[in-house]
């Protein structure tokens, strides 16, 4: 029987903890009493998905992961989750079948994370959307240190770099440890720690299959 073992040395502390030890049964199980038979089968994908591509090159990773999420329905969280503002996990995001733009990029973030991407290359950014004039969440992918990052978003289906997203105005982003504010595209100033985020530290406290909430709409 497999396990997610695999998981064990590719993330970060304890956000995974209570999935990274679950026997992958019981967390499809619990995912299809809660969701449905239909939710069972994305995660069987994403978990093939996440097996079969470790150690390929990062930009491979990247389309397949992005293509992957960007198929899952977009939908605000006041009708899907009847909140203002709910950060699903990406259990919770694959059971539902959506939902806004935090749970794409967060899904893309613990994703690539599993399958061996560095942290500290990625950043969840939030930024201002111009062309739909909204506050917007991508993942940003910086190849190295001092690169102008690549853009994994929901709105715009192709991976681009930072430079050619003329529409997005960076405001801060974060990771598993850091926070950072935007002073012009692709950089930022170091604020602190990523748990000054309450929002990311509720996220947290929610990872596994015992903290599966159920959406207010069926999206199949």
């Amino acid at each position: 029987m497999r396990k997610w073992l695999w998981l064990l040395p590719l993330l970060p502390g304890l956000l995974w903890a209570g999935l990274s030890q679950l026997d992958l049964s019981q967390a499809r199980f619990k995912v299809v009493q809660v969701y449905g038979e239909r939710a069972g089968k994305r995660l069987d994908s994403w978990q093939t998905l996440m097996a079969e591509n470790q150690g390929r090159p990062e930009a491979m990773q990247m389309e397949l992961v992005n293509n992957f999420f960007n198929q899952f329905h977009f939908i605000d969280d006041d009708k899907l989750w009847h909140q203002s503002d709910y950060w699903a996990t990406p259990l919770e995001f694959i059971g539902a079948n959506g939902g806004d733009c935090e749970d794409f990029a967060i899904a893309k973030f613990f994703t690539l994370l599993s399958m061996g991407v560095p942290e500290q290359k990625m950043r969840i950014t939030y930024v201002k959307a111009l062309s739909v004039n909204q506050y917007h969440m991508v993942l940003a992918f910086y190849p190295s240190a001092n690169a102008v990052p690549f853009i994994l978003d929901n709105l715009v289906p192709d991976i681009r770099r930072a430079d050619q997203r003329p529409d997005l105005l960076p405001i801060y982003s974060f990771n598993g440890q850091q926070l950072w504010l935007s002073k012009e595209k692709g950089r930022g100033q170091l604020v602190g720690g990523s748990s000054r985020l309450k929002r990311w530290q509720d996220l947290q406290s929610r990872f596994g299959i015992n903290h599966l909430n159920k959406p207010q709409l069926t999206l199949e």
